[in-house]
């Protein structure tokens, strides 16, 4: 190749060099030109100055803060029990003769229940009371005698103690009976029966349970630090979970002498009336000790953000900017919460669009709601 005939190539390659670089200043050029427009129409902020591209404010919705009424309560979970509550078993081996119970059933104090076989002892018992009303008649012909002088007293002394070993006989025989004959020794509900006619038991054979469950008691753990708050004769109120619709209303009636250390709780014994007696011993219940009655600033629920464990509202100050200010809450109730710190009365927190603030922004307040609470707010100051 001849060097006429590179050099037009090698020009060629420097021309089209010249026109790449051309085009990237005049791109470069444009971009500032842009940016230079940008610059001189955003919002001057720190002097003061209102942009044409100024961003309109957020609108919100928001409620002053009030007073409302709230009650103490303590909750807690607690079980059932009976007042009083028996597991009757058989005292001797013998077989069942007869029972008078159906599963269930409500008896009274003293109510046969289950009778053992008491044949042998009942001949007993005739035997028995045969030779005492033999011996009484013999300690009334020995006075007769010791009366007229043909009887001494020591034969009448005799006579007395033989009639003391025949009333000892006749009561020893009937306390062998009563062990075979199994009555009620309260009143109240019996469980399922758990023996036959004819079954043989021996001493500790479950025949059945019985239950005082009218009223019926109710234990609790309070925590430790609540105990101040605890009286007997404080009223509660119970839920369980057979009846969600059905409010228990009772009153504590004993509170434990000592705190358990594991724990660091108190055992609460509360009674409640039970004639329907649907409450049932072992029952899970949800309790509420019912405390003091106060008033204390709420908010509506919505108010309150949470970040983190934190709990905060957006408070609009009289400049019409929003304020992000932490709170402490109280008693939560339904759609409204108390709150024990961080707010004074008749201050507007904001209710919605919430999530379109920022602290400090300027707010347009759309629409404000009546109080939360059940009073008027308090002027505040």
């Amino acid at each position: 190749m001849t060097a006429g005939t590179v050099a037009p190539v090698w020009r060629a390659g420097i021309a089209g060099m010249r026109t790449t670089a051309g085009f990237l200043l005049l791109s470069l050029a444009a971009a500032a030109f842009v940016f230079g427009a940008y610059l001189l129409m955003a919002p001057q902020e720190g002097a003061g100055g209102h942009g044409s591209w100024r961003k309109a404010a957020p609108s919100v919705e928001v409620t002053p803060v009030a007073f409302h009424r709230f009650v103490d309560r303590i909750e807690a979970l607690g079980t059932a029990r009976a007042v009083e509550s028996v597991t009757l078993t058989a005292q001797v081996t013998e077989t069942v003769a007869r029972i008078h119970f159906d599963d269930g059933q409500v008896v009274r104090k003293g109510t046969v229940l289950v009778e053992l076989d008491h044949a042998e002892e009942d001949a007993q018992l005739a035997e028995a009371r045969a030779q005492l009303q033999e011996a009484e008649r013999q300690l009334k012909r020995i006075r007769e005698l010791v009366a007229r002088g043909n009887a001494t007293e020591a034969a009448l002394d005799q006579q007395l103690r033989d009639v003391a070993q025949a009333r000892a006989r006749v009561a020893q025989v009937q306390a062998r009976i009563a062990t075979r004959i199994i009555r009620a020794p309260f009143d109240g509900v019996l469980g399922l029966r758990q023996v036959s006619v004819g079954a043989l038991v021996t001493p500790g054979t479950v025949i059945t349970t019985i239950d005082d469950i009218t009223p019926i008691l109710l234990d609790f753990s309070v925590p430790e630090r609540f105990l101040s708050a605890l009286a007997v004769g404080q009223d509660i109120r119970a839920r369980a979970a057979a009846f969600p619709d059905r409010l228990f209303s009772g009153r504590i009636t004993a509170i434990a002498p000592r705190v358990d250390p594991v724990t660091r709780a108190v055992t609460v014994r509360a009674e409640l009336p039970n004639e329907d007696q649907l409450l049932r011993p072992g029952m899970l219940l949800e309790v509420a000790v019912i405390g003091r009655s106060r008033r204390a600033l709420a908010v509506p629920e919505e108010a309150l953000l949470l970040i983190g464990r934190q709990h905060y509202v957006y408070v609009i100050r009289p400049d019409g900017t929003a304020e992000r200010r932490r709170v402490t809450i109280g008693q939560r109730l339904p759609g409204i919460v108390e709150i024990a710190a961080g707010l004074q009365p008749a201050e507007k927190v904001v209710v919605a669009g919430i999530l379109r603030l920022r602290p400090g922004v300027k707010v347009h307040i759309l629409k404000e709601h009546p109080p939360a609470g059940d009073s008027r707010p308090a002027a505040a100051g």
